[in-house]
């Protein structure tokens, strides 16, 4: 297990949100080895799914890139000492991705 205090890089998840994911990758990590990046993804992933809904997805490693689109408020990018977590819920069936939301508020009325 890592003993580190978790860093958040960004989100724009509810504080609630980030305190449990946060929980939720210690928890991962006492139970599984840290090389086993992928058991502790999938249970990320699966204890955010039955809390909140189907559709999150979580990429757990060292050294990682990635472009996503997510829905307002169910993003966050944290670390705890050398492992990187990246968790986001993806928008394609439901509300509206960040994207799109940037765009809604960038667009100018008109008279």
């Amino acid at each position: 297990m890592l003993e580190g205090k978790a860093v958040v890089r960004e989100s724009d998840m509810p504080m609630e949100m980030q305190n449990r994911v946060m929980e939720l990758a210690y928890q991962a990590l006492d139970l599984h080895e840290v090389s086993d990046c992928q058991s502790i993804a999938r249970y990320i992933k699966q204890k955010f799914d039955e809390a909140y809904g189907t559709s999150w997805h979580c990429v757990v490693g060292k050294d990682f890139g990635c472009c996503i689109s997510h829905l307002c408020g169910t993003f966050i990018f944290f670390h705890v000492e050398i492992m990187e977590f990246l968790i986001f819920k993806d928008g394609k069936d439901l509300n509206e991705t960040k994207e799109e939301a940037i765009g809604v508020m960038q667009k100018n009325p008109e008279n």
